[in-house]
């Protein structure tokens, strides 16, 4: 979410992955893509801006999550934990005669 800023002072968040476009009539009109429209005192340079911060933000975000190293399973089943409904059992498929 981004915020943006009503005529009146107010802030408000706005999902900018539902905006359709954001139009300069002296004011800066935001469509979504419901038909929703908001005016806002940010200028559409000024909320390019914050759109394109917020999505360089998530990439960030997602590529510092990616970088953390994972637990990796092991192969070999734990055998520590001697509840059968925690283990799973596996089975061979046979395929039947014709």
């Amino acid at each position: 979410m981004i915020l943006v800023t009503r005529l009146n002072g107010t802030v408000f968040a706005l999902n900018p992955d539902l905006v359709e476009r954001a139009d300069c009539t002296p004011d800066t009109v935001v469509t979504l893509v419901d038909g929703t429209k908001y005016i806002i005192s940010e200028s559409v340079p000024e909320f390019i801006d914050l759109i394109m911060g917020y999505r360089a933000g998530l990439i960030a975000k997602a590529q510092r999550l990616d970088s953390t190293p994972h637990q990796l399973l092991d192969d070999e089943p734990d055998h520590s934990d001697p509840d059968p409904e925690k283990t799973a059992k596996v089975l061979p498929l046979h395929r039947k005669d014709r």
